[in-house]
């Protein structure tokens, strides 16, 4: 492969920017820089310099070809961090051969270098982007290679089944012992067993992993706006006494107690004879229908019954102006009744993710979903089919962690890394 670099860590003024080089030559790419490197995996403090020209003074590291990230010679220059340090230590490296890595180009290395699988690339990718303490944990679980290693387990019970089968049919006429088959149905039903129980905690995982949507939905001056703004402590959505000031939907994203939560503030529910208007009540009926679920919000306590749905939580708001009934009584004014609708906002959506599993990608959850379905109903297959049907559920966990079929995600995977990742 080429010798690549890149920044890994954000460009701009800060206190230190990384560069990393990877590939063949990346020692010597850092030792015309550097001079000589330390022993792999120490730090030395080291003035770098291209011909005879100061460049900075960095700290160099050095790692050796299968014990670096990607699995290649590695080599990083912490240096200060000005911007035009970087770019001046990136060019002279240019010169001598090295090109800017494309976004996730380091990751996609240790991928094809066999460091890591594509579950835990894809955990990688997660833990990148996540926003909250959930996101992070569950993230953490799969870019430490959780799913892999549920994968080969599940795999050692279909080789194990597999080999049974085999020897049931190439030894036909020799003494099999009798329990032969009770023993691979048993493995078989072990293993449709742990599927089922991953796929069924697929939605919830990838509820956590992407987030949940909330629509804030009620009529014209209801008070949705007001309440956005005051769970936001900003003005995030326009108020106005004027019936119809919210014509779009806005977007407010809460980190809800570990949950990522996007509040959406949606114009009021009415009809109406204003073109403009009547687009965004439409728009926010479509992504209240959408929505994980719903605040009701009025003041009297009315709710839309057609988009109410079991969960949703009605709120009755302007709690210092008007006397309250049922649900829950809120003031945007003063704050009154906000932390117990996020409290019972966050109790409701806890309960959807409750039974999160490991797999949060809908790629994950197909490739488990074809493992399964091969081997439903083998019990009633000749011999020589239910191998075949075990060699297409391993085929489908190969899927899984990448080691078959990879190449039609890679780009899309490994693309929505950033540079110097």
């Amino acid at each position: 492969m080429d010798l690549v670099f890149a920044e890994a860590t954000p460009s701009g003024r800060g206190g230190v920017s990384v560069i990393r080089l990877s590939g063949p030559g990346s020692r010597r790419a850092a030792e015309r820089l550097a001079g000589d490197l330390p022993q792999p995996r120490h730090a030395y403090f080291r003035t770098l310099r291209d011909g005879r020209e100061e460049l900075d003074q960095a700290l160099v590291l050095w790692f050796e070809a299968g014990s670096s990230f990607t699995g290649e010679e590695v080599a990083e220059l912490h240096l200060h961090g000005a911007p035009v340090v970087a770019r001046r230590v990136g060019s002279a490296l240019a010169a001598l051969g090295a090109r800017p890595a494309e976004a996730g180009e380091f990751t996609r290395r240790a991928f094809l270098n066999g460091r890591m699988d594509l579950a835990e690339v894809e955990g990688l990718g997660d833990l990148l982007e996540a926003e909250t303490d959930a996101q992070r944990r569950l993230a953490l679980r799969a870019a430490g290679g959780e799913l892999g290693r549920k994968a080969d387990g599940w795999r050692e019970m279909l080789i194990r089944a597999g080999a049974l089968v085999e020897a049931s049919v190439d030894f036909a006429d020799e003494e099999v012992p009798d329990e032969v088959p009770d023993e691979v149905f048993d493995l078989l039903r072990r293993l449709t067993t742990d599927l089922e129980q991953e796929i069924s905690g697929f939605r919830a995982a990838e509820r956590l992993r992407t987030g949940f949507e909330v629509a804030v939905i009620g009529a014209p001056n209801a008070g949705k706006s007001s309440l956005i703004n005051r769970i936001a402590r900003r003005e995030v959505a326009l108020v106005s006494d004027i019936a119809g000031t919210t014509r779009d939907v806005i977007e407010l994203r809460l980190d809800l107690r570990g949950l990522a939560v996007t509040l959406l503030d949606t114009a009021g529910l009415r009809a109406t004879e204003d073109h403009v208007e009547g687009l965004g009540v439409r728009r926010a009926r479509e992504r209240a229908e959408a929505a994980d679920l719903r605040l009701h919000i009025s003041p009297e306590g009315h709710v839309d019954s057609a988009l109410w749905r079991d969960g949703d939580i009605l709120v009755r708001s302007k709690s210092d102006l008007i006397a309250q009934g049922d649900g829950l009584a809120v003031s945007a004014l003063s704050g009154e009744g906000i932390e117990g609708l996020l409290a019972e906002l966050h109790d409701r959506l806890a309960l959807c993710v409750a039974g999160a599993g490991i797999v949060s990608h809908e790629r994950q959850a197909a490739a488990l979903r074809d493992a399964r379905d091969a081997l439903a109903g083998v019990s009633d297959l000749p011999p020589e089919l239910v191998a075949e049907m075990i060699r297409q559920a391993a085929a489908s966990l190969d899927r899984l962690v990448g080691r078959i079929g990879a190449e039609e995600y890679l780009d899309v995977i490994f693309t929505s890394f950033c540079i110097g990742k």
